[in-house]
């Protein structure tokens, strides 16, 4: 019997094999982005420190769109406008294992035109 891959398998062990390579600091956060079937969460992570510097997502009551990409674009610009409120200029963006299409491309260009840079 032939069995289906396990997607959500497969997307994690792509995020541990870029999360091998990448990491947060206090001055380049890691950008990590999180996508279910109806939301998207951002998160601004310090990893030398473990802390979670800022978070957004789809749920806060800011965040507003008809589309699920538009949702996206404003949880990008809702994570923006807060790091830069909190001295963060640079991120290192990761993507979750989720491939760089859709409401990740969406969350991240949104973060671009606000201010972060990566």
């Amino acid at each position: 019997m032939i069995t289906k891959p396990d997607k959500n398998k497969l997307r994690l062990k792509r995020h541990s094999r870029v999360r091998s390579k990448i990491s947060g600091t206090a001055e380049c956060p890691r950008l990590n982005v999180f996508r279910s079937n109806k939301n998207i969460y951002a998160q601004l992570i310090d990893d030398v420190a473990g802390v979670t510097l800022a978070s957004a997502s789809s749920l806060d009551k800011e965040v507003s769109g008809e589309t699920k990409s538009a949702q996206a674009s404003a949880v990008g610009t809702a994570i923006a406008k807060s790091a830069v409120e909190k001295g963060i200029k640079e991120v290192v963006f990761d993507r979750g294992g989720y491939l760089y299409h859709g409401r990740v491309q969406a969350l991240a260009e949104a973060a671009r035109e606000n201010g972060l840079e990566f």
